[in-house]
C-alpha cells in the first residue's frame, strides 16, 4: 500500500473516531438527565448511563482543580507527542495496522481533550435531577476553558451480582464486572494500545524509529 492511501486510512479513523465519540456525547449531554440511563436493545448489561468525569479514562480522579488544569495540559503534550510519532512513522513506512493503533489512541486522547477544553464553554451544567443541559446557552458554560468535565456513557455491567453470604468482610456485598462508565474516546485508546501489545511489541521492545538519515526517506 502506498504512503498516501495509508495517510488516507489514518485520517479517516480518526475522523470516525472523533465524530462518532462526539455526536455521542453532544447527543447524550443534551437530551439525558444526569445519572439517567437506559438499555441497548433492552439488555440488561448493555446500557447508556450519563454520568461526567473531572479526571482521566473510566472515571478516574486526579487533584482537584489543579490535577485537572495538569491533566488537561499534559493531553495536550501527550497527544502533540504522538501526533509527532505518527507522522514519522507514516513517513518511514510503517504498516497500516501499526498506524491505525497508534491513531485510535491519538484520537481518543484528542476526543477527550475537546471536552476538557470547551465543554465547560459552550455547555450549561448537567446537576442530578435536571435540567437537561443547554449548548451556548445565553448565561454562559459552567467553566472556563481547559476546566470542562468529560463526557461519559458506555456502560456494560456483565455481571452484577452478590457476593455470598458465608465469605467473610465482602459476605453480601454487590459485586459488579465490568463497572467503570466510559466512552468511544476511552474505547479507542485501550483498543489501539491492546493491537499494539498484541501485533506490534516491538513497537515497544525496541522503540519506534523515527529518525531516518534524510537518504534514507528519499
Amino acid at each position: 500500500m502506498t504512503d498516501k492511501k495509508k495517510a488516507l486510512w489514518l485520517i479517516a479513523a480518526v475522523l470516525l473516531v472523533l465524530i462518532l465519540d462526539q455526536a455521542l456525547k453532544i447527543w447524550v449531554k443534551t437530551n439525558m438527565n444526569y445519572g439517567e440511563e437506559f438499555l441497548l436493545l433492552g439488555l440488561h448489561w448493555a446500557r447508556i448511563h450519563f454520568v461526567e468525569n473531572e479526571g482521566m479514562a473510566f472515571g478516574i480522579t486526579f487533584g482537584g482543580d489543579a490535577g485537572k488544569l495538569f491533566l488537561s495540559l499534559f493531553r495536550i503534550g501527550a497527544v502533540s507527542f504522538i501526533g509527532y510519532i505518527l507522522y514519522r512513522l507514516w513517513k518511514n513506512g510503517e504498516s497500516l495496522s501499526l498506524l491505525l493503533s497508534l491513531g485510535l489512541i491519538f484520537a481518543g486522547a484528542m476526543g477527550n481533550i475537546i471536552d476538557s477544553a470547551f465543554y465547560g464553554i459552550i455547555f450549561s451544567e448537567s446537576p442530578y435531577f435536571g435540567p437537561v443541559a443547554e449548548i451556548f446557552p445565553e448565561g454562559g458554560g459552567y467553566a472556563p476553558f481547559l476546566m470542562g468535565k468529560v463526557v461519559d456513557m458506555l456502560y456494560f455491567p456483565l455481571i452484577d451480582t452478590h457476593w455470598p453470604e458465608w465469605m467473610p468482610v465482602i459476605g453480601g456485598s454487590r459485586f459488579q464486572f465490568f463497572k467503570p462508565v466510559f466512552n468511544i474516546a476511552d474505547a479507542a485508546i485501550t483498543t489501539g494500545v491492546a493491537c499494539i501489545i498484541l501485533f506490534h511489541r516491538s513497537f515497544f521492545q525496541n522503540g519506534p524509529v523515527i529518525n531516518k538519515p534524510a537518504e534514507e526517506e528519499e
